[in-house]
């Protein structure tokens, strides 16, 4: 097996951002039809541990059972962390620049309630604003019907990884840059959320960026990580991440890693039945996701397939974990199953490569954009009495 860092080094930019957009989108179609669940129960209902894409918790009565009727979860089916996260890409494919609050306003929200897609959990054409949830449809309300300032709409939302689980994109478009991804994902995400929830997707971008550095480790990740987050969040992933260094398989780290974010996580032991402090704001605590993923990369040493097998065997809420998961192990370099891949754009019916072609171009565009206003800042500077870019 090649060395993580080695493996790293050799990945291009445009490798680099398919390998985390696929990897995303893959992730959460492993996690979507276990979501909510136990390990316990996860490995009851399967007969053993979940290894790919599966059927249906509740199998043909998808469409009837609560509580995941009427979304047909399973089958290689993406959900909306997919959804939102394509979104995000086509608002950076319309600007073409880096984006902010008001970008969600003006681009993100319209575009959520006004173009028709394939929702493959519907199984219909209609617009995502029917689709996401409830955190998500905040966004229509603060920013479309309330007219609320982008940069303060978050305030008041659930505190959730509603932000973190769509800000790839912003990781991507600041490949190797994690100060600045952390930076723009928390302007854009605070038209979505607040307190943790928008920490956690300032760190998640970051760990992104950081990823798609030549020679990242998942410990180099981390490390980036660790130097951004701030307050519950950052203690969080490193009580998880400490416990994760313990573990060499996903089996073993199941139970550890839970106890590990439980006094983080608001939410409580039964995912189904919040406790009535969850998803409130909060310095002390974090969501459960981006730990959890961070500490299913360590475990898995950077491998896409044990990393998402991890975090889809985790449970509660595991699409997301394994969309984080995915999109990191995916920006490290390594290889997302071509089985899965293909199937999920198949079951879909996306074109998952379609979105990392795009971003791709756009990211280079917005590097070459950044280059000349350093330049110009730097000229200016010099001329200001300052050292000059020669100094």
């Amino acid at each position: 097996m090649t060395p993580k860092g080695e493996e790293s080094a050799g990945a291009s930019l445009d490798e680099r951002i398919a390998g985390a957009l696929v990897g995303a989108a893959v992730g959460d179609a492993l996690g979507g039809p276990v979501e909510g669940y136990s390990p316990d129960q996860i490995l009851e209902r399967h007969g053993g541990r979940v290894h790919g894409i599966v059927g249906p918790w509740n199998g043909d009565a998808w469409r009837t059972a609560r509580p995941i009727a009427p979304y047909h979860k399973g089958d290689g089916h993406v959900t909306d962390d997919t959804l939102m996260t394509h979104a995000l890409v086509r608002v950076y494919d319309h600007v073409r620049d880096h984006l902010d609050a008001y970008a969600v306003a003006d681009h993100l929200v319209p575009d959520l309630m006004t173009n028709p897609r394939w929702i493959p959990e519907l199984e219909a054409e209609t617009i995502p604003l029917h689709r996401i949830f409830l955190a998500e449809k905040w966004l229509a309300t603060r920013l479309h019907y309330g007219h609320v300032d982008p940069r303060e709409a978050g305030v008041g939302n659930i505190v959730n990884c509603g932000a973190a689980m769509y800000m790839a994109p912003v990781g991507l478009v600041n490949a190797a840059n994690p100060r600045a991804a952390y930076a723009e994902a928390l302007d854009v995400a605070g038209a979505h959320q607040s307190s943790y929830g928008r920490e956690a997707a300032g760190v998640f971008a970051a760990a992104v960026a950081a990823a798609a550095a030549p020679g990242a480790t998942p410990d180099s990740v981390v490390a980036a990580a660790l130097s951004l987050a701030k307050d519950g969040t950052r203690t969080a992933i490193e009580q998880v991440c400490e416990v994760a260094s313990r573990h060499g398989d996903f089996e073993s780290a199941l139970t550890p890693l839970r106890e590990a974010v439980a006094p983080y996580d608001t939410v409580g032991p039964d995912y189904r039945s919040p406790s009535l402090g969850a998803r409130r704001p909060s310095r002390l605590h974090a969501i459960e996701e981006l730990p959890v993923a961070l500490g299913m990369l360590l475990v898995s040493d950077g491998d896409y397939r044990q990393a998402v097998l991890g975090s889809v065997n985790y449970g509660r809420d595991c699409d997301s974990i394994a969309t984080m998961a995915g999109a990191i192990a995916g920006a490290l370099g390594s290889a997302v199953p071509e089985e899965w891949s293909k199937r999920v754009a198949e079951a879909s019916r996306l074109d998952l490569w379609e979105p990392p072609r795009a971003l791709t171009a756009v990211t280079r565009e917005i590097f070459a954009r950044d280059t000349e206003r350093r330049r110009a800042h730097a000229e200016s500077f010099a001329r200001l009495g300052g050292p000059s870019c020669s100094d």
